[in-house]
């Protein structure tokens, strides 16, 4: 998933350079979205370890 906000972000940034100012903003808010995915996905594996070791 963190490969897909890269890619979204990149993407991002591509549009941004040549002026697609749409599909910049659009393919920003997919890369947020999926990054906090991850993120939220991310702690909540560490804390099932943390528990799960306990």
């Amino acid at each position: 998933m963190l490969y897909w906000a890269l890619l979204f972000f990149i993407v991002a940034i591509v549009a941004g350079v040549f002026g697609f100012g749409g599909i910049a903003s659009a393919s920003a808010g997919i890369a947020q979205i999926l990054f906090v995915i991850f993120l939220v996905l991310f702690v909540v594996a560490l804390l099932f370890r943390l528990l799960r070791k306990v």
